[in-house]
């Protein structure tokens, strides 16, 4: 959700970042270099900080799909409380937590241990988190790990001046119980990240019900892993027309929900470009009267204007005429004949996340069930 931020938190991170990334009192006004001489070598918070937590079992297969990919400028780190699935994992840093509460053993598709797992690392979460500018956060809904921890992660990101995006998948209609369990983690989310994608498992059945159950999922861990790729190298490798870390921020924080949308086809086809991009199926959202978007275009060195316009045109068509929109190129070879899009947009309308109107807790959804953990393991007296 764009604007999830309380002003609180967005104080906080402001306070030692700096309104355009500088830290008050430094001194500097401005700097000279040679030609060939580097800025981002003398001014360690030039680059920005990016972060991608996987939180639960999906939440750590994506970012295993997504580490062995390679993603430029990212730091990768899986948060379970299911010691044998983080020993299948690739990570850069993986995190076991409430070891005392669960021995490893996961939390058993209850989202109040997640939860209380979460609470007693907190330590262990902050340092993870560290100072990131823009942080990611991978999970599937519905069990019990990834529920409870995905929005302690969220706020505590935030509470660090983070910007924070959540990709996260919710249950198939089989389910069923696990679908209450997601709504109280949408719910938790809402409040504590900046852009909110829900992620639709049952329409896997349509797009691809024959693929062997890897693949399947494969399919929707692409598309997370491209999002979250395309997002981090729009901001940390330069473009032709570039984008950069304010750029990100200023649209997310435009007010409403928001979405990100991602497509790709040939470089002479710019209506089947914005299509694609557009209609999406994994994505259930209403993007008429968006009132923002951050657009990033790769293509070959053989892009005209013309071109690039007309997918920026197109993709902004049913938008406010006020609508904020910001737009990059990036010129590859290796995109030679093709075109690929990824568009953030902000005050869309999403049907899933509009649906849990009334607050849902995660005591809500466990209010006839007793603690157990009440007694051995105290909630902490966490200040805010």
């Amino acid at each position: 959700m764009a604007g999830g931020a309380t002003p609180q938190a967005r104080e906080r991170g402001d306070s030692h970042r700096g309104s355009l990334g500088m830290g008050p009192g430094m001194g500097i006004e401005s700097a000279q270099r040679t030609g060939n001489q580097s800025f981002l070598e003398s001014f360690s918070f030039a680059r920005p900080k990016v972060l991608v937590v996987g939180c639960g079992g999906a939440g750590g297969n994506s970012v295993h799909r997504l580490h062995r990919l390679g993603i430029h400028g990212a730091r990768t780190v899986v948060v379970n409380t299911d010691a044998v699935h983080l020993d299948s994992i690739q990570a850069d840093r993986k995190l076991l937590i409430g070891a005392g509460v669960t021995r490893g053993m996961g939390a058993g598709g209850r989202p109040e241990i997640g939860e209380r797992c979460a609470e007693i690392s907190e330590t262990e979460l902050r340092n993870q988190i560290g100072d990131a500018d823009l942080t990611f956060i991978t999970v599937g809904l519905g069990g019990g790990t990834g529920t409870g921890v995905a929005p302690h992660v969220a706020e505590l990101a935030q509470a660090a001046g983070s910007v924070v995006i959540t990709l996260a998948t919710t249950p198939f209609r089989a389910e069923r119980g696990r679908m209450t369990n997601a709504r109280a983690g949408i719910q938790r989310l809402r409040d504590r990240t900046d852009s909110l994608i829900l992620l639709d498992n049952n329409r896997l059945l349509d797009l691809v019900p024959n693929l062997p159950v890897e693949q399947a999922f494969a399919v929707m861990d692409h598309l997370i892993g491209e999002v979250i790729k395309g997002i981090t190298e729009s901001i940390t490798v330069p473009s032709l027309i570039n984008l950069d870390f304010s750029d990100v921020r200023t649209i997310l924080q435009s007010g409403g929900t928001s979405t990100v949308f991602y497509g790709e086809n040939a470089e002479d086809d710019t209506r089947r470009v914005v299509s694609d991009t557009l209609d999406n199926p994994l994505l259930e959202v209403d993007y008429r009267g968006a009132n923002g978007a951050l657009i990033h275009i790769s293509a070959g060195p053989g892009l005209r204007l013309r071109t690039a316009h007309e997918v920026v045109e197109g993709l902004t068509a049913a938008m406010r005429p006020d609508a904020n929109v910001i737009f990059g190129v990036r010129v590859d070879p290796k995109y030679n004949g093709i075109l690929r899009v990824l568009a953030i947009m902000t005050g869309v309308r999403s049907p899933m996340v509009e649906s849990v109107r009334e607050s849902v807790s995660v005591a809500d959804v466990v209010s006839d069930r007793s603690d157990p953990l009440a007694k051995d393991f105290p909630r902490p007296d966490r200040r805010r």
